[in-house]
């Protein structure tokens, strides 16, 4: 298995908390929270691709929120709150990604996948050749 150690030098400070400590950074704070342009979401340690702008949607709670991932996703018990919730990490690299909670769209499997801006790196569509990413191209055709 390829390993992924993070780098300090490598990823800002807030990115290296939250992949690496499970972090949570401020809500409305993150990049992704209120941006809405075509692409992938890849993994910030690994480049690991997670989600894809086409599921992105705005559930007003403060970071970026999915319907679904277009890999599947490590899932893990957190219990840090006093309700449990369910931690997703990326399934190469193990990043903390954020937490899935089951108030998402109904008419979309009804999951809400709410995660940290600073795990992800965004990739444009008309960059995913480029930058190795153009077998999702098709996604949005």
């Amino acid at each position: 298995m390829q390993s992924f150690k993070a780098e300090k030098k490598r990823l800002t400070p807030l990115q290296y908390n939250v992949t690496q400590h499970a972090a949570t950074e401020h809500p409305f704070s993150g990049t992704y929270d209120q941006f809405d342009q075509p692409g992938l979401y890849v993994d910030v340690v690994s480049g690991e691709p997670l989600f894809s702008s086409l599921d992105k949607y705005d559930a007003g709670c403060g970071w970026p929120s999915f319907t679904r991932p277009i890999t599947k996703l490590a899932e893990y018990q957190d219990h840090q709150l006093r309700l449990p919730r369910t931690e997703v990490r990326s399934p190469k690299a193990q990043s903390h990604l954020g937490h899935v909670f089951p108030d998402g769209p109904t008419d979309q499997g009804g999951l809400r996948y709410c995660i940290n801006s600073a795990a992800l790196r965004f990739v444009p569509v008309a960059e995913l050749e480029t930058a190795g990413y153009g077998a999702y191209r098709h996604l949005f055709q």
